[in-house]
């Protein structure tokens, strides 16, 4: 009975109209998607990556991407340094405004809010992605204040609805990295209404980036078998979008 509940809850759950956009991009993304199109997992120094929010956003226009979010462990202060980054530069580049040649759509790339948030799920350390959600919403804001949180509220069952209160996607973040497996994670998750897995991920670190040939497989079928998106991202914490280090 509290499972139908819970069910019922996140259908009728609020979704901004970034989160709407994000759903049809991720119901698209395949293994060629990141890193140069799409990238949904990044770092910066205002958690532990390498690069400025300014540094990230330069090589973002350089590479070309479409649409990206950047990820930063419990902050959003990285999102908003590079969206006043990306405002400014709009204001400077009138003619990024322009189509990109061949139809592929504006030449100003999309970003979208992001965050990484520690959780418990099935008795396991896991990281949880947050997209699209409304930064300033009083649900998400605990999670939101630069350290991992604590207790009950770490637990997997509060921190999904938490971003999906604020109107945001919940994604299990590189699914095949903890102590227990995909095939034990994915399932739990998706019973607690999360929203999609990270399906397309370099767990080894390849200096080319591709998705791992070996996990990769697993973690696409479960998302398909559970009905859950599917997103892909670099794990940036180095100088490079390009790759995780």
């Amino acid at each position: 009975m509290v499972a139908i509940q819970h069910f019922s809850i996140l259908s009728q759950r609020p979704r901004t109209g970034e989160a709407e956009m994000l759903r049809e991009i991720f119901a698209a993304i395949d293994a060629t998607s990141c890193p140069y199109t799409y990238n949904f997992h990044m770092h910066t120094a205002c958690s532990d990556g390498k690069l400025t929010p300014a540094g990230l956003m330069e090589q973002v226009v350089d590479i070309g991407l479409s649409a990206f979010a950047i990820t930063d462990h419990h902050t959003v202060r990285g999102y908003h340094q590079a969206k006043a980054w990306l405002e400014d530069w709009q204001w400077r580049n009138p003619t990024s405004l322009r189509s990109r040649p061949g139809g592929k759509g504006s030449a100003v790339p999309r970003l979208f809010t992001g965050v990484e948030i520690t959780a418990i799920l099935a008795e396991t350390e896991v990281h949880i992605l947050g997209y699209g959600f409304a930064p300033g919403h009083d649900a998400i804001e605990p999670y939101l204040r630069g350290y991992a949180p604590r207790g009950d509220a770490k637990l997997a069952a509060a921190v999904i609805p938490a971003i999906q209160a604020a109107g945001g996607i919940a994604v299990l973040a590189h699914p095949a990295r903890y102590r227990v497996s995909a095939k034990t994670l994915i399932p739990v998750a998706a019973a607690l209404g999360i929203d999609g897995a990270e399906t397309y991920y370099a767990y080894a670190n390849p200096e080319d980036w591709t998705p791992c040939p070996r996990h990769t497989p697993t973690v696409k079928q479960l998302a398909q078998d559970f009905g859950l998106l599917t997103t892909c991202g670099t794990d940036t914490h180095g100088p490079s979008l390009l790759r995780r280090l």
